[in-house]
């Protein structure tokens, strides 16, 4: 992890444009590749950012860009688009790197653990045919909640919360860069499950074609208590 404090201006261009004026602000350079740019305010949401896979490089800033006073530039690239995003850095305050290590991943709290039991034993909800191959599939970066297959019998990676919001669709989306990189499990297709979808978060997760679930916990605890009766 890379933690810059510096003066700067942020420009992003692909699907859409975005420009943030030149202002102090923190960029966090991950190691996964993403790029955030956080202000001091605005709770834990980004400015702005690029999520992996992307590349930073640094360029040397044009004789009009130095007598701005811009002194480093950084362009950061999608890898499977053409999104951009420019950081003019005008001066820098503070740079640090810390090896962070494995992240043991989030420790789900009891209903979530719960629903991850009861969407594992009706593994239907996902739609006909699907198939739990297993719960708490671990990858580099931390377990996914349920992998099952679907009825051509590709992969599908679910990740279950109790209440559906951004940080969970990029948690998944993370884990389905790491998964379709394995030959023996892609193509990985997501699914988001939640009792709960902010719209915000909806409208990411169809945006990068990962499929929203509404899970309904009472009528699935319905199924369990009306199981054990027999």
């Amino acid at each position: 992890m890379r933690i810059v404090v510096a003066d700067c201006a942020v420009d992003y261009a692909g699907r859409l444009s975005a420009h943030l004026p030149r202002a102090k602000r923190v960029l966090m350079l991950k190691a996964d590749g993403s790029v955030l740019v956080h202000s001091d305010g605005g709770s834990y949401k980004p400015l702005n950012w690029m999520s992996p896979p992307c590349t930073l490089t640094e360029v040397a800033p044009s004789d009009e860009q130095k007598s701005a006073g811009i002194a480093e530039l950084w362009e950061v690239s999608q890898r499977k688009t053409s999104d951009k995003l420019v950081i003019s850095l005008f001066e820098v305050l503070a740079d640090t790197s810390v090896d962070l290590g494995v992240d043991p991943g989030l420790v789900k709290d009891g209903v979530e653990a719960h629903l991850q039991e009861l969407l594992a034993d009706q593994i239907e909800l996902l739609g006909d045919g699907h198939t739990l191959v297993r719960r708490e599939y671990m990858t580099a970066i931390g377990p996914v909640d349920i992998l099952a297959r679907n009825h051509a019998g590709e992969s599908v990676a679910v990740e279950i919360k109790r209440r559906g919001e951004i940080d969970g669709v990029e948690q998944l989306t993370r884990y389905l860069e790491l998964m379709n990189r394995d030959p023996r499990l892609a193509p990985v297709h997501g699914v988001f499950a939640a009792q709960e979808i902010k719209p915000q978060a909806r409208t990411l997760a169809e945006d990068r074609g990962i499929r929203c679930l509404v899970l309904d916990y009472d009528a699935m605890r319905g199924i369990e208590d009306m199981n054990a009766l027999f």
